[in-house]
Formats: structure tokens, sequence, C-alpha cells
């Protein structure tokens, strides 16, 4: 039985967390005198009255059990998003109800998908905001609440499990407050490294912090219409895609690496061959480009790496606009938006690492057909994959395929084009941000209707929260009614 008072003291402390941010953005807005400064203070005065009120007047609830920790980080999310969507509509403007919640969505859970037809007209108190809403969902705000409360380790850890696939964790044996610790050290530094390295290329310190946020959450935010293509800086690009690729990767692999452990990135093969699949794609997009004379070798190069790795890693920055390139690379391209980056790291989608592991229990299978005496194992990195692991993914990739075809399905009866409706599903599942057709890199998703955003924020969420743990507490809620 889930208690309710243990959940709402929890939902308080994200409430509380966010509203520091919204804070931070209102001194921002004060420093400029803009007019963000009261939709920013109004909207954290609400949420610090409700965290309080959720937090103080709830005494202690003691350890949490698994079903609570699950409904803590499902519900934790939902409520992040709805406080989220204050400072954008009071603020006013493009934000419409619908348009800001599509908005405070598409921040925390990294999609970067966006309403905003003129981005560079937002205050930058507001724009500070925005790319918060990416920093917090990169890490995760039940990760950021779990840094700081002082609970017990059976609580952390039944919170920290709801949050996290056991996949992330497989290869890896320390205790929970551990592993956070160490994903967040390198979550802030990744952003810290990245913000001095574009500061110096050129950007100022406010666009370099903006977009580390973006690039390091893989969120795809940016203060500029054109997104990178705005600088036309390689240099800028290069570190962008550097950071993007390095952020889809496992974190704890980086942590590993970095303190010279042995399970370590170059260790790693499913990481390796997620890099080579990577490359592969890059050298498909660019030949296909430069065959069909649409830029120079080194133009075609350079445009099919950013796109590649900007899609692979779900970030959704662009320095093109890809909606017009030929068939054969958008398809390419859809894939990596279907398998997207790696379990443990900012990324959305399927994860390079289920795939991979389909792969080796699919052939496992075929051996099994061909000598049914034998036996054989799936391994990752030394690991034995036992069945019941292999089972959940072959049932998420299966449920995964068929909640983007019911989306891109339903977008269909709102009167969306194919492309359009197809790409927006995968790219919002997958928490990708661009998709094809009139959702392309450079377009957004203002023109949609509003029954399409609340769809599409929902599956967003889906896809932040990986499908699961959503239906498994919406079993657990069903069962408690009757």
């Amino acid at each position: 039985m889930i208690r309710t008072k243990a959940v709402v003291k929890y939902l308080g402390v994200i409430l509380l967390f966010n509203s520091l941010f919204m804070l931070i953005a209102a001194v921002i807005s004060l420093a400029y005198r803009e007019d963000s400064f009261n939709p920013l203070l109004i909207s954290a005065l609400i949420g610090v009255a409700m965290g309080f009120c959720c937090t103080f007047f709830i005494g202690k609830v003691g350890d949490i059990r698994f079903h609570e920790g699950l409904a803590i980080s499902v519900l934790g999310w939902v409520t992040t998003c709805l406080s989220g969507l204050l400072p954008f509509l009071l603020w006013g403007g493009e934000f419409s109800f619908a348009n800001a919640l599509f908005e405070s969505v598409s921040g925390y859970t990294t999609t970067g998908a966006s309403i905003l037809t003129d981005i560079e007209v937002l205050p930058k108190g507001l724009l500070f905001w925005r790319s918060s809403t990416s920093f917090i969902g990169g890490l995760g705000i039940i990760l950021f609440v779990l840094l700081i409360i002082p609970e017990k380790r059976g609580s952390r850890s039944y919170i920290y499990r709801a949050e996290l696939s056991n996949l992330s964790t497989i290869s890896f044996a320390e205790r929970s407050r551990h592993l956070i610790r160490a994903i967040s050290t390198v979550y802030i530094s990744l952003i810290t490294v990245e913000t001095i390295l574009l500061s110096s290329l050129g950007m100022t310190l406010f666009d370099a912090i903006c977009h580390s946020f973006s690039t390091v959450a893989t969120s795809g935010f940016s203060t500029k219409n054109l997104s990178i293509a705005a600088y036309d800086n390689v240099w800028i690009e290069v570190v962008i895609m550097l950071f993007m690729l390095i952020s889809s990767i496992h974190f704890l692999l980086i942590w590993s690496t970095i303190n010279g452990k042995k399970h370590n990135i170059l260790s790693s093969q499913p990481t390796r061959m997620y890099v080579v699949v990577i490359f592969i794609g890059i050298v498909l997009i660019t030949l296909k480009l430069y065959q069909e004379n649409l830029y120079g070798f080194w133009e075609s190069f350079r445009y099919a790496s950013f796109q590649v790795i900007s899609l692979a890693s779900t970030t959704g920055l662009a320095t093109v606009e890809s909606a017009g390139w030929p068939l054969f690379t958008i398809i390419i391209l859809l894939y990596f938006s279907i398998q997207c980056g790696m379990v443990g790291s900012t990324t959305g989608g399927i994860k390079f690492d289920r795939i991979y592991l389909y792969l080796s229990t699919l052939k496992k299978h075929i051996r099994q057909t061909l000598h049914p005496e034998g036996v054989y194992a799936v391994r990752i990195n030394n690991h034995i994959v036992g069945q019941s692991v292999e089972q959940q993914i072959s049932i998420f990739i299966i449920l995964y395929i068929l909640t983007f075809s019911i989306t891109a399905l339903l977008l269909s009866l709102f009167g969306i084009d194919g492309m359009t409706a197809l790409s927006a599903s995968i790219a919002t599942l997958g928490n990708v941000g661009p998709g094809f057709g009139s959702v392309s890199s450079l377009a957004n998703y203002s023109h949609l209707p509003d029954a399409a955003k609340y769809l599409l924020s929902a599956n967003m969420l889906l896809g932040r929260l990986e499908i699961i743990n959503i239906l498994a507490l919406i079993l657990i809620l069903f069962r408690k009614r009757n």
C-alpha cells in the first residue's frame, strides 16, 4: 500500500528545489531589468509555499517502500512539469497553457522540442529558466533530490531503483549513494568544462552556460532561433559534437575512465560498437549528400557529423535544415532517433545497450536452434545477463515501437501529414526534439493543434520515464481501488 503522506512529503522537496532555480532566474531578470521578473518571482513563491506545506507540515515518514519510490518518481516528474510551466504562462507572449505545458515538459524531459517561433524575443531571465529545466531534467529532478535528502539508505535505494533502469547499474556494484554522487560529479564537470570552452570560442558567458546545460543534458534548447547554425563557427560545432557524444555515453563509465578503473569506456564493447555505428551513419550520410551535390565533401561531412551525433544523443541542436535531405539520409536519421544513446546517460530512446543485447539474445537463440543441446549465455562487459533481463528488453522494445506507432496514428487524426506525424511521435518519445516534415531541425511545433501538443507532452513523459514505470504505477493504483 502506498502511503500518500510519504509521497507528498517528497513532492514538497521537489517543489522547493524547482523554486530555487526560479529564484536564480528571477535574480538574472532583475539584473537585466526585464519584465520576466514578476512571473519568475511569483512562480517561485508559489512553489516555495506549496513545497513548505508538503514538507514541513508532514512529520517523519520512515523508510520508503519500492511502490512509494515508484510513485515519487512518476508523480515527481508530473509535479515538476506542472510547476515549471508557471513562469511561461504568467509571462504570456506565445505561451498559452498548452504551449507553456509543452515547453515545460520538453525542457524537463530534455526533449528540446519548442513551440516558440521567436526564441530571441524572450528575456534573459526566462531564457535561463528555460535552460534550467533542461539542466534539472538532464540529471533528473529525483536524483537531485536524492543528493540532498538525509534519508536512510533503504529509502534512497528504492527511489533510485524506481528512477533508473536496472540495466544502467548491471556492471556497477557500488551503493546507490556513491553512484548518484559519481553521476552528479560527471554531469557538473562536463557542463563546467564545456562552458569554459564555448566562452573561449566567442560565445557570451550567458549563451555558453545555456548551451552547456542543453548539450550535457542532451536537451537541444538554444538561445538562438537558428540554433547552432546562428554562430556558423566550426570549432563551436566541434566542441558541442564532442560533448554531445560524451554525454550520450554511460556517466558511470566516464567516471570509471577518469579514475583509471579497469571497466571503462575503452574496455566496454557496447560503447565501442555504439561509436562505430555512429561513424558508419556519418559516412553513409556524408557520401549521399555529396553524391546528390547538395554540398561539397567537407561541408557534407560537417553537416552529417553534427546531425547524426545530435539525433543519436537526443540533443536536437542543429547546424542546417535537414528536412530537404534525400529520403535515404532521413531514414538513417530516423533510426538514430529511435536507437539514441546509451543507458546511464542523459539520452532517451530505446538505448543502444538494449539493441545490442537484443541482437545478442537473437544470436543466442539461433545458436540454440542449430545446437539444441548447447548452453549459451548473453553477456555484457563479461557480466552474464539473466533471462528476465532479456525478456524485459524484448518487451520494452515492442512496447516502445507500439507506443510511437499509436501516437503517430493519433496525430494523423488531427490532419497532420505522415512524415510529420511519424517523426514527431518518434522524436518526442525518444526525447530527441526535432523530427522531419513540418517539425524539422530548424522548425518548431507551434503550428500543431493544442490536442496534438497535449498528446506529445504525454509522449515525452512516457519516453523520459521509459513507459514501464508509468504503466506499473497505473496498475498499482488500479489494484488499490479494487
